[in-house]
Parts: C-alpha cells; sequence; structure tokens
C-alpha cells in the first residue's frame, strides 16, 4: 500500500461507512454490502488520477457503487435471494425498528433497478437530474420507474405505511 495516494486513502476512510449503509439498503445483504464497497473503491483507485476532486468524489463514489449494484443483480442466478437481516445502524433514517425492518423488507422485494431509484431519490434524498445522471438513464426514466416503485411498494406494504413514511 506504500503506492496508495493519500488523498485516496483519506477519502476511502472518511466515505466507507457512508457507501456501506446505502449498499446494505440496496442489497439487504451486509456482505454482500461490504464487497460492493470493496468493488466500488477498487474502481475509484483505479481511476483515481482521472478524478477531478474538486468535482464531488463523493457522488462520484455513489454513482459508481449504483451501477456496481446493478451491474452485479444482472450477474446473479435469478435463482439466489439474499437472507439476514442489515445491521440496525445501517438504516438510521428510521426510529421505529419494526417499521424500518418492515421498509427494509418491502425494498428487498423490488427489482433492483426500482430499489436503487428509491433508495437513491427518496433514502438518500437526491435530485432526480442526479438520480439520472448517476444511473445513466433519462429523467423522465427515473420519474417513471419511481413512481411505479413507490406504487409496487404500496402494494406491498399498504398505503397506511407508506403514506406515513413519505410524510415523516
Amino acid at each position: 500500500m506504500g503506492d496508495t495516494p493519500a488523498d485516496f486513502l483519506e477519502f476511502a476512510h472518511a466515505r466507507s461507512d457512508q457507501l456501506f449503509r446505502t449498499a446494505c439498503l440496496l442489497t439487504g445483504d451486509r456482505h454482500l454490502a461490504e464487497d460492493l464497497v470493496q468493488e466500488t473503491l477498487a474502481k475509484m483507485y483505479r481511476s483515481w488520477s482521472r478524478i477531478d476532486r474538486t468535482q464531488a468524489p463523493v457522488a462520484y463514489a455513489h454513482t459508481v457503487l449504483a451501477r456496481t449494484f446493478v451491474s452485479h443483480r444482472r450477474r446473479r442466478s435469478a435463482r439466489e435471494r439474499p437472507v439476514g437481516r442489515l445491521p440496525e445502524d445501517a438504516a438510521g433514517v428510521l426510529d421505529d425498528p419494526e417499521l424500518r425492518l418492515t421498509l427494509l423488507d418491502g425494498l428487498a422485494r423490488l427489482p433492483p433497478k426500482d430499489r436503487v431509484v428509491l433508495v437513491l431519490r427518496y433514502w438518500e434524498d437526491r435530485p432526480v437530474e442526479e438520480t439520472a445522471r448517476m444511473l445513466q438513464i433519462g429523467q423522465g426514466a427515473v420519474r417513471t420507474r419511481s413512481l411505479r416503485a413507490l406504487a409496487k411498494l404500496r402494494h406491498t406494504l399498504g398505503d397506511d405505511l407508506l403514506a406515513d413514511l413519505e410524510h415523516s
């Protein structure tokens, strides 16, 4: 690791926890989340000299993570399903553990592209434009996928529960 730039090490150390939380939300699997973060940081390290650190490397890291997640889901067998539970600290947005687990279960039932759009748009509160850029899709596609994914989540969780989440 003697050749590793100090600013990359500092970045990786400072942002690993945030990337891990996002990866946990996307995967529903702590171990797969760790793998995705490691793969994301490895990809960033390979291109670190070309990344303009004045132009939001954190956003770039989340873009790489989201694309790595979607790519991983494409490669996986349709028969595989993650099991287990997220660590309590990985989803610190909600105070009610039962509600948090219900929401995470609902997210896990969504297709990967729907899940990544909802996590980026609503959990991480990213604008449509940024989400579209990160996923390399149009803004209209983000809006449409968001609406459809929320409808699927409503069907899974029930209208009252999701309405409470949207207003909290």
